[in-house]
């Protein structure tokens, strides 16, 4: 054939070059990836589409309410006081040494560096310190020393309890029926019941003055874990949760009218995230789940948590000043179903609960019972004790700055001073006691002799022994120490 023949194979001044076979692109075969290794057994063989799942949100933000951390600073001001006065109303004649009572430093929150004189010292219109006449050496020491109640502590003391016993007593009895219908076997640990029993407005003896007067309510069981409050078999339907009344608003007000569309309540000056917003919208819509009454077995975790956030609301409706410390609420996780990760749950929810980190413990507040600037809007009857206390303190004050300046008529007392003087006590403490320490240790005994035995909370050393010392002689010698009565002899 002749080569003008093969002339349409060629394209003028662009000949065709061969191809190398090493510049030809191949395609790679697909290598497999290597899928881990799960003992995850699934009983369907397709998995859950990715717009089922629900989205996780975003760890929230705590933020600050200064309206509800002035009522936590409050409490955390009056805590010694309290511990204290807890302490001496556990005895019958209200009164205990100085050196059986330096063994619960744990208990008062009293670090060992620090003498405890100059604590009691601090409140002279609640705590007198005396030394009895049997035992009258010519110069008091540690060993004779005793710490007792006032005048004034005694009449409030004894009013309170007149108010318990009288007027108040079926609503605390109804408080601990409600405590025991939230628990599946109706039952709570003594122990347990007393880390919250002075939230409640109970005293701190309510196992010998308010159960034995409800035996058709109450009745005690002895367990592996100690003495137990067991309720009686009652027919009775569960109740209804605690209802808590809306706050007084003006009709005229634009936002106060019925919306059309599904609103979140949050507090004033509160701005939560798109996400978290539309997952609280989301929890809200599920159905209402009764504390009292258990889950469907196979429940949802949403379920599990909306039934755990009207277990908590419940506790803190029935508490005195709606508020409780996260630790107290700990105590009951395995009773009432609540989460390991309890302060999680409540600061995921801030239009229900406020976590408060204000003082040593951080503290609890049920929202929807304070209004924008931190007022209660249904005041307790119980709260009368902790005003008067607080007036006792202020009261002390104001004797500690006449002692100063010489003069017992002092005016224009303010709360600030009070604020710089207890935060004193605040930054110091250490590890904190609880009350149901009391009933495991024997600190609420009959007989002040019986005290001790608590871990860590033996006699200090010489040292202390020494300081301690040191402020008894000063308190002696600028007469803060009663000759005492023949009502407080050893």
């Amino acid at each position: 054939m002749a080569a003008s023949s093969l002339s349409f194979l060629t394209v003028a001044h662009h000949p065709i070059f061969p191809l190398n076979p090493g510049r030809l692109r191949r395609p790679h075969p697909a290598t497999p990836t290597p899928k881990p290794l799960s003992a995850a057994i699934r009983c369907s063989a397709t998995a859950p589409p990715a717009a089922a799942r629900a989205r996780p949100i975003p760890p929230p933000k705590l933020v600050r309410c200064p309206a509800l951390d002035r009522h936590a600073s409050r409490a955390s001001r009056l805590r010694f006081a309290r511990k204290l006065l807890t302490l001496l109303l556990s005895k019958p004649r209200r009164f205990l040494p100085l050196r059986v009572l330096r063994r619960c430093r744990r208990f008062l929150g009293v670090p060992r560096d620090r003498p405890l004189v100059p604590f009691v010292l601090r409140y002279p219109a609640i705590f007198r310190l005396f030394h009895a006449p049997v035992s009258f050496p010519l110069s008091p020491s540690l060993s004779t020393l005793a710490v007792a109640l006032t005048p004034a502590a005694h009449a409030l003391a004894d009013d309170l309890a007149a108010l318990r016993g009288s007027e108040l007593a079926p609503g605390l009895a109804a408080k601990f029926h409600r405590l025991l219908l939230m628990t599946p076997r109706h039952s709570l640990l003594v122990s347990k019941l007393a880390h919250l029993a002075p939230d409640l407005g109970l005293a701190m003896d309510f196992r010998a003055t308010l159960c034995p007067n409800h035996p058709d309510l109450f009745t005690f069981a002895h367990t592996s874990h100690g003495h137990a409050l067991r309720l009686v078999d009652d027919p009775t339907p569960p109740p209804s949760p605690s209802p808590l009344p809306p706050p007084v608003r003006s009709a005229d007000r634009l936002i106060d009218r019925p919306r059309r569309f599904p609103h979140l309540p949050l507090r004033r000056g509160l701005n939560l995230r798109r996400a978290h917003r539309d997952y609280l919208l989301r929890f809200h819509s599920l159905p209402e789940v009764s504390p009292f009454e258990p889950l469907e077995e196979g429940a949802s975790a949403e379920m599990a948590e909306r039934r755990a956030c009207a277990v908590v609301r419940e506790v803190l409706a029935m508490t005195v000043e709606k508020r409780t410390l996260v630790d107290h609420l700990t105590h009951f996780r395995r009773d009432f179903g609540l989460p390991n990760r309890l302060r999680a749950m409540l600061v995921r929810h801030p239009e229900m609960f406020y976590v408060s980190i204000k003082g040593v413990r951080h503290s609890v507040f049920l929202v929807e019972a304070f209004d924008d600037d931190g007022r209660l809007l249904v005041e307790d009857e119980m709260l009368v004790g902790r005003d008067r206390l607080e007036e006792l303190v202020r009261e002390g004050k104001r004797i500690r700055r006449a002692r100063k300046k010489g003069d017992l008529a002092v005016d224009g007392d303010s709360d600030e001073d009070e604020v710089e003087d207890d935060n004193v006590v605040d930054d110091s403490l250490g590890a904190d006691g609880e009350f149901g320490d009391l009933f495991e240790a024997g600190v609420a005994g009959d007989d002040w002799n019986e005290v001790g035995g608590i871990e860590g909370d033996n006699e200090g050393d010489a040292e202390s022994d020494a300081m301690e010392e040191f402020w008894v002689k000063k308190a002696v010698a600028e007469g803060l120490v009663d000759s005492g009565s023949e009502h407080d002899v050893w």
